[in-house]
């Protein structure tokens, strides 16, 4: 049996995913051999010999020391465009809200409860919650991922011109894109063109502050702002400032802070992107299905800290992980060889600092042909499946 830590609410639908008879799931389960989870911090949780991976049931992973982990040989998953199409549509609501006053305007409206007349009154004061139209307006998308694209497609067919940045566009990204979306390679230009901006990159050290007071300065007067996608992409306190300027006329925002929270003209949510009960479920799914191969099967599908490989095998499959450096890939073969096994078939992907290598070995593996590849230096962790 293998045992399945949830240190979140997963929907039911994922952990359904999981055999029973293979499978033990639940929020008390010990010595785990894999973990899934939301929200919960694990950066001060110790990891046990037993652990093999953790999926994330949505797409940003800050949460979870990938870099230890990786270190460690526990692969690090996550669920990219399972929440997509939900933060999608609240991209498309935070673009009208950041136009029309709405939640202004509503917050007014129930404040006339009880009010003689209301209705009149509404219909004298409506006045001051006008706005423009996204229609003909511009919008800039900051990663074309599987939510920006899908961003800016929807605005296209909206009627708004359209401009995207995002220097590690797939080809499927790309090919997946409106033929009227404007591909840029210089961010600048979408900064200086853009009536909307939204951004929708992951958090990393490097992304930290993409939008600060220097890239405020290059946009248009009056520019509105949209963070779906993690707090630390835009300066709150840049952005802050910028609206007592006038140059910045909205900022909504998924990501409550004490900067932003309770200043005019910034709307905060309380970080909805995915709470949608379809999103939920897409990402239980998809991070129990990638749970499921990697541990059955040792493929690895959408890992942030190790190489996408997979590999239908014959024979034994030996799965390694290990560190990308030169060299490796022989000594491993030659333990294999030197006990005189057959390697039927191999797979061999990298991603940074670290490799994943996958044997299709005839023969019966033994545990001194793994404790010699395990002796090989840059080694991290040898698993085999039969």
């Amino acid at each position: 049996m293998r045992n399945i830590l949830t240190l979140n609410k997963i929907a039911a639908v994922g952990t359904k995913k999981f055999d029973s008879s293979k499978y033990t799931v639940g929020d008390s389960v010990e010595n785990p051999d894999a973990i899934m989870v939301r929200s919960a911090k694990l950066h001060d949780m110790e990891f046990g010999s037993d652990l093999l991976a953790i999926a994330r049931a949505g797409a940003g992973v800050n949460n979870i020391p990938v870099d230890r982990c990786a270190e460690q040989g526990i692969v690090v998953f996550n669920t990219p465009g399972a929440n997509s199409n939900a933060v999608k549509e609240l991209a498309i609501c935070a673009l009208l809200l950041s136009s029309r006053k709405i939640t202004e305007a509503a917050a007014w409206a129930a404040s006339l409860k009880g009010t003689p007349d209301a209705p009149k009154t509404v219909e004298g004061g409506k006045a001051k919650f006008a706005g423009p139209e996204i229609m003909g307006k511009t919008l800039g998308i900051i990663g074309l991922g599987a939510i920006g694209g899908k961003i800016a497609n929807a605005a296209v067919s909206l009627g708004m011109n359209v401009i995207g940045y995002d220097p590690f566009l797939s080809v499927n990204g790309a090919l997946n894109l409106d033929p009227a979306v404007k591909v840029v390679s210089d961010v600048n230009e979408l900064y200086k063109n853009s009536d909307y901006i939204s951004i929708h990159v992951p958090y990393t050290p490097d992304t930290k502050n993409t939008i600060d007071a220097e890239q405020i300065a290059l946009m248009k007067d009056g520019v509105r702002l949209i963070n779906l996608a993690r707090g630390e992409l835009i300066n709150s306190e840049a952005v802050v400032k910028a609206i007592a300027d006038g140059k910045v006329a909205k900022y909504v925002t998924d990501f409550a802070d004490d900067v932003v929270l309770g200043v005019e003209n910034v709307i905060v949510l309380p970080h909805l992107g995915a709470s949608t009960p379809e999103s939920e479920d897409n990402c239980a799914v998809m991070a129990a299905n990638e749970l499921i191969d990697y541990i059955e099967n040792g493929n690895i599908k959408n890992s942030v800290n190790f190489p996408n490989a997979m590999m239908n095998a014959t024979g034994t499959k030996v799965c390694i992980l290990h560190k990308n450096v030169p060299s490796i890939i022989a000594q491993i073969t030659s333990a294999v060889g030197d006990a005189g096994l057959n390697i039927e078939n191999m797979v061999n992907a990298s991603k940074k600092d670290y490799a994943y290598t996958m044997l299709d070995v005839a023969g019966d593996v033994t545990d001194s042909v793994t404790d010699k590849i395990n002796a090989v230096d840059g080694v991290i962790k040898v698993r085999v499946i039969k």
